[in-house]
């Protein structure tokens, strides 16, 4: 079974992950298939890269996140294969494998380049167009020997190589931090952790030291305030509430204007982050 290894590894009991229990067929050959990119915050902050491919998702946590810089390689490390449906999750995993925050943080489709994917694969050479909101343009995951290999361990064939071809889509901007935010929800992880369940870590959190235990700590602070705003009446809060003589927010106005950004390096189309 593709997915037992991922089912292996959690509770469904107590993650809000989808178990894989909704079979897909894949396209063939060179058709277009779903791909995405998950932003992970769990005991420390990385990057899921998942392909579409054979009715499930082939991933790779890349700790750096892409580059759309052609002269940057990405460590990418295979990992366990995800459902197709996990590709929409973005929520909080609060204990057990993975414990964490997940950021839909792109999305789209991505076309293999070579006519056998599997092939591809095999070789350890998979050439693919990427055209998400943020990543765009072709790409190549390449295994390679050595990176990211335990000290005294053999080499498991699972480090990879994620880099970015030079076309009209590469740049040197750091797109992670140009575009930080999800896709599909346009929060950060405090409004993620908020819309859900902040208390779950006022301690005992899932880093709770170095750099990544900071953020943690910083991310659950204002997740709390966020959850405690929203939750209090508008007069505790000195606020009239809305009623006439009062200008409420109509059709064709937003709350915000979108960020500005290059088309070539955000993906074309303005991202939500």
């Amino acid at each position: 079974m593709a997915l037992e290894k991922y089912r292996q590894k959690r509770d469904f009991t107590k993650s809000p992950e989808p178990a894989g229990d909704k079979p897909r067929k894949s396209p063939a050959g060179r058709k277009p298939r779903f791909f995405c990119v998950q932003k992970h915050l769990a005991s420390h902050l990385h990057y899921d890269f998942r392909l579409e491919h054979n009715g499930v998702l082939l991933s790779w946590a890349v700790p750096k996140g892409p580059a759309i810089d052609p002269t940057i390689k990405r460590l990418a490390m295979h990992v366990e294969d995800h459902p197709v449906e996990y590709g929409e999750f973005e929520g909080v995993i609060p204990s057990g494998y993975g414990a964490g925050i997940v950021m839909l943080w792109d999305r789209g489709t991505w076309t293999p380049e070579v006519d056998d994917v599997d092939a591809a694969l095999a070789k350890g050479d998979l050439k693919m167009t990427l055209d998400g909101y943020k990543l765009k343009g072709s790409w190549v995951l390449v295994r390679t020997r050595g990176w990211g290999s335990r000290e005294g361990k053999a080499d498991d064939g699972r480090s990879w190589l994620l880099i970015k071809h030079k076309d009209d889509w590469a740049g040197p901007i750091d797109i992670a931090e140009f575009a930080p935010l999800s896709v599909k929800s346009g929060g950060d992880f405090a409004e993620i952790l908020s819309a859900d369940n902040p208390d779950i870590w006022r301690s005992n959190r899932p880093a709770e030291g170095g750099e990544t235990g900071k953020m943690f700590e910083s991310i659950v602070k204002r997740a709390l305030s966020m959850k405690a705003a929203s939750s209090t009446p508008a007069k505790a809060k000195g606020q009239r509430p809305k009623g006439k003589g009062q200008r409420t927010k109509g059709k064709g106005q937003t709350s915000r204007k979108p960020g500005a950004g290059s088309r070539k390096a955000a993906g074309g189309r303005k991202p939500r982050a």
